[in-house]
């Protein structure tokens, strides 16, 4: 029996090369060695285009041949890239893909991935999420194979990750927590020898089992549970900000031992977060805003810092009172370092109310010279324009 290497020869011989090189490509297909199918595929477009069959350095290819050439290649890295997603080797297959700029057979490749599929499941987290291709589906993956530990995690790790799939893993991370507890909740219910309904909330479960006043205990792991409803914060209303309401209720049973450390104004960790919450879902408004107000009005900002004046502004934006936000940024920020706030930039407020006074008397009292032009100039620019457009129009 001939080798592949002498049946290369003879092909070459008796055929020539486009036959030899098509005895190549058959050769590296049956081995499975896609890899080499790559190249073995973009060598036949070279034959085909009388190119060189060796590449070395830099390369005057002639203009005519250049768009077959690459057409041919990003054909090679389509073929071979389907082929490793066929034996479900998504690492493989995506640097081919990626090569070209088509993410879309990986993202499907990933969507068909089950979280107990060991190795391809866990090449469908790395490029999924890790690297951005279908981070949704790949934080699924991650949550459902690895659990609600390494989610967590992964998204305090995640420090790139766009708003919208943040959401996207925080409202899950809501959800498996919620489920994990309600389901502890109930079996202890069960165990005391009382009926327990299927729809039973976390609130009337936490009534009816009634612990003892000091009483020490835990269902979830609290480090869980009080990173959850840390992250529950930053979302927009939604049915997750209701779950993750019920977890402060929860949280709010626990023995102080049981409660981390927060920094105010978050400092009585889950009544403080299930205040918060409430203003979002708009429940209790006017007191929560108060809540946090005093909360501000108390700080000393040598020795606690802006962050309760900070949270106050971000709360107040977050339901569309902006025009109090500024003035809360303008009563206790005045003076901050802007560099270090993560509360919404001042001049971006003013740009949405489309009133740059808050933004000139600021940058007066903290003697910044360029805003305080910019916001002169921008009122300016503000009263012309009106004028212009209501007053009267000259003739031709």
């Amino acid at each position: 029996m001939q080798s592949i290497y002498e049946e290369l020869e003879n092909q070459l011989r008796t055929h020539g090369p486009a036959k030899a090189v098509q005895r190549l490509c058959d050769a590296l297909r049956e081995r499975k060695d896609y890899h080499g199918l790559f190249y073995g595929l973009v060598l036949a477009k070279r034959i085909e285009l009388g190119l060189p069959a060796i590449h070395v350095g830099s390369e005057q290819i002639p203009s005519e041949k250049i768009a077959p050439y690459e057409e041919a290649i990003r054909e090679a890295a389509r073929t071979v890239g389907q082929l490793f997603l066929e034996q479900n080797d998504l690492a493989s297959a995506w640097p081919y893909f990626r090569m070209i700029g088509e993410h879309e057979p990986i993202v499907a490749a990933i969507d068909r991935i089950e979280p107990t599929q060991d190795e391809a499941a866990q090449q469908a987290i790395e490029i999924g999420f890790h690297e951005g291709v279908s981070p949704r589906r790949g934080f699924d993956l991650l949550l459902a194979r690895y659990g609600i530990c390494s989610a967590i995690t992964a998204v305090g790790q995640a420090f790139n990750m766009p708003p919208d799939v943040r959401d996207h893993c925080v409202k899950r991370l809501i959800r498996a927590l919620h489920a994990e507890l309600r389901e502890r909740l109930k079996a202890e219910l069960s165990e005391r020898g009382e009926h327990v309904s299927e729809d039973i909330s976390i609130p009337e479960l936490v009534q009816s089992l009634n612990w003892s006043p000091g009483e020490e205990f835990y269902h979830v792991d609290v480090s869980h549970l009080g990173a959850v409803t840390q992250y529950s914060l930053q979302l927009p209303p939604c049915e997750e900000l209701e779950l993750a309401l019920d977890l402060c209720i929860y949280g709010e049973r626990l023995s102080p031992r049981f409660r981390y450390h927060t920094d105010p104004p978050f400092e009585d960790q889950y009544r403080d977060y299930a205040i918060y919450l409430k203003v979002l879902l708009g429940r209790d408004i006017e007191e929560g805003i108060e809540h946090f107000r005093t909360k501000a009005e108390a700080a000393d900002p040598e020795n606690v810092g802006t962050y309760p004046a900070q949270v106050l502004v971000m709360l107040l934006d977050r339901i569309g009172r902006t025009r109090e936000a500024i003035a809360a940024y303008s009563r206790y920020l005045a003076q901050a370092d802007q560099r270090h706030l993560s509360c919404p930039p001042l001049v971006e407020m003013c740009q949405r109310i489309g009133d740059y006074a808050p933004l000139v008397d600021v940058s007066l009292r903290r003697g910044d010279l360029v805003n305080y032009a910019a916001g002169l100039l921008q009122m300016h620019r503000n009263v012309s324009g009106k004028r212009t457009d209501s007053g009267p129009k000259e003739s031709a």
